[in-house]
């Protein structure tokens, strides 16, 4: 059960590294609450990442920078009780890390003493490494990432493709060998170009893993509500509607409303 050492079936940072050895591809997928993340663990997904994606998901907000270390540790801690098998990667929100390395060692200390998680994960590549290499020395996991990186939105001015041009792609390699040697368990390439993806993924010791990269990375993340066809209005290029829960949702709420109305819930069985 959890987290603990003899559970061989338990899934770590560890795990990640022995998956790209073998060539077997890594699934993840977001989850922010209790009810979610025990659906998704159940399914036998590898990996949940407690995305600070949960500032527009769960809150509403326009971009992932204004939610907090206590809200997402809030979110960490509720999806690490429902898991059993996957491992749980926390974000380090906008703030908690750029400030100084010290700061950075302490809030991921913190993140993890209050949460379970078993890894982080953070956005950047060269400026990071230094608090990467002090993160990991402290026994704590980190996962990179790098391409899109929705915390530095508003230097990039939107979200559209990362690396496209040959300086921004040799800058890629060079952050993703610095992350490498500062000792990442893994790194997620968001938006880049697939063959880019690709070489990153055969230069690298980690395993990458893409959204928006391609088939050549070492897995696959996605957010589970875009995943499950519960946003509306968001169909990026590299999105597949997996299920549609918003469909089923609403005429299940539909038909709830129907029944309340015409009297036919509850039911006689259905009362005390």
């Amino acid at each position: 059960m959890g987290y603990l050492t003899t559970d061989k079936k338990k899934v770590t940072a560890k795990t990640l590294l022995e998956m790209k050895a073998s060539g077997e591809k890594i699934t993840q997928m977001t989850a922010y609450d209790f009810t979610t993340a025990g659906i998704i663990d159940a399914a036998g997904i590898d990996s949940i990442l407690v995305g600070d994606s949960a500032s527009n998901v769960m809150a509403g907000n326009q971009d992932t920078t204004p939610i907090t270390i206590d809200q997402m540790i809030y979110h960490a801690r509720s999806v690490v009780r429902a898991c059993q098998r996957c491992l749980v990667v926390c974000d380090m929100p906008f703030g908690s890390y750029q400030v100084s390395r010290e700061d950075g060692i302490r809030n991921a200390i913190r993140i993890i003493k209050e949460t379970g998680a078993g890894a982080l994960k953070m956005e950047g590549g060269k400026e990071i490494a230094d608090t990467v290499r002090g993160i990991v020395a402290a026994g704590i996991p980190v996962i990179g990432h790098l391409g899109l990186t929705p915390q530095s939105i508003h230097k990039f001015g939107g979200y559209g493709l990362r690396a496209k041009d040959d300086a921004e792609a040799e800058k890629l390699i060079e952050d993703a060998l610095a992350l490498d040697a500062a000792g990442v368990s893994a790194i997620t390439l968001e938006k880049v170009p697939a063959a880019l993806a690709t070489k990153v993924t055969s230069m690298v010791k980690a395993a990458t893993i893409g959204i928006g990269a391609g088939y050549g990375t070492d897995g696959q993340v996605l957010v589970y509500a875009d995943a499950l066809g519960m946003t509306q209005g968001f169909k990026p290029k590299f999105l597949r509607h997996f299920a549609n829960v918003n469909k089923c949702m609403t005429e299940g709420v539909q038909e709830y409303i129907k029944c309340v109305k015409e009297v036919s819930f509850p039911s006689e069985s259905e009362s005390y």
